[in-house]
């Protein structure tokens, strides 16, 4: 049995071969520099990351086809991640209902060491390979689901282990890391490896990282809601007015898509019980609301679809 100076050992070997562990050579001189210069080249160390995203298209369109047909059978889209990935995947959840109707157990973000993890490091949480999987069980995870796990080295026990829950379960599994073969890429079924290099601050898989990993699970959440019809002529049609500001775009949203003025749209969200959607369809159409209700539903919600049904 290896010692714990062995152990050290191994671990510090394994994380020198990542990328995302990597000093640079030309940032050893940051704490020299003038505010203007370190704004300069933090700038272009960032514009590097939407390019590597973009050489992991194929891979973020399967995961976003595979996630939408799940989610056409009453699937669910659960992220799991520790740290700085695991916010990024409860944020994403957490903005779906808001922004697109959604019920808030359609999305939903689980982080290693719990709610706490949110707002504070919880120790050694994220070397719990159990933990994942437990919680997905609590969540009576089924094949219908997809698992996303979220880790910028892709070593993560935490993910490893709920991903591998998730394929034994048969859910589709989709890694989303910082580093080539990664472990978590390993265990999925899509492996969306986005090699974003040295961080600007060796380590901080804050920066980089978390940047692409955002970019990524952007594009996996609104694409398949696209998909879904939540949004018509690039505009949120599902959003849920749960303040002022939402209620002001959802008039300012039915006026722009339909021509009618803030009075007509104001009566259409009322008949429609808040609904942009449906009220875009009652002024598009001219349909009673419960004719206009059965539109969408045998269109799947679908607003175009709906809208060719009740005027042809």
């Amino acid at each position: 049995m290896p010692t714990e100076a062995q152990r050290l050992s191994a671990l510090l070997d394994e994380l020198s071969a990542l990328g995302t562990e990597a000093s640079s050579t030309e940032r050893g001189d940051l704490d020299l520099l003038g505010t203007a210069e370190l704004v300069r080249r933090m700038n272009a160390e960032d514009q590097r990351i939407a390019d590597a995203v973009a050489e992991r298209s194929a891979e973020i369109t399967a995961a976003v086809d595979g996630i939408t047909e799940r989610f056409r059978r009453g699937g669910r889209l659960i992220y799991i991640g520790a740290g700085t990935a695991g916010r990024i995947g409860v944020l994403d959840a957490s903005e779906c209902p808001p922004t697109f109707g959604t019920d808030p157990s359609m999305v939903i973000g689980l982080i290693a060491g719990g709610e706490t993890a949110i707002r504070s490091a919880v120790e050694n949480a994220e070397d719990d390979d159990h933990a994942a999987g437990e919680s997905l069980r609590e969540l009576q995870l089924t094949e219908r689901d997809t698992v996303v796990g979220i880790s910028a080295s892709g070593r993560t026990p935490y993910v490893i282990g709920g991903l591998e829950y998730a394929r034994g379960i048969g859910a589709l599994t989709v890694a989303i890391a910082s580093n080539a073969d990664s472990a978590i890429g390993a265990v999925a079924d899509i492996a969306v490896e986005i090699v974003t290099g040295p961080e600007f601050i060796s380590g901080s898989t804050r920066l980089k990282s978390g940047t692409a990993q955002k970019l990524v699970v952007n594009m996996l959440t609104t694409l398949s809601m696209i998909n879904l019809g939540k949004t018509y002529h690039g505009v949120m049609v599902d959003l849920l007015a749960t303040n002022e500001k939402l209620h002001a775009r959802s008039i300012r949203t039915v006026t722009e898509l339909t021509g009618a003025d803030v009075a007509q749209a104001s009566s259409a969200l009322a008949a429609a019980d808040g609904s942009v959607k449906l009220a875009i369809l009652l002024l598009t159409t001219g349909a009673e609301p419960d004719a206009a209700r059965a539109a969408l539903v045998d269109a799947d919600g679908i607003l175009r679809v709906a809208i060719a049904a009740l005027t042809h």
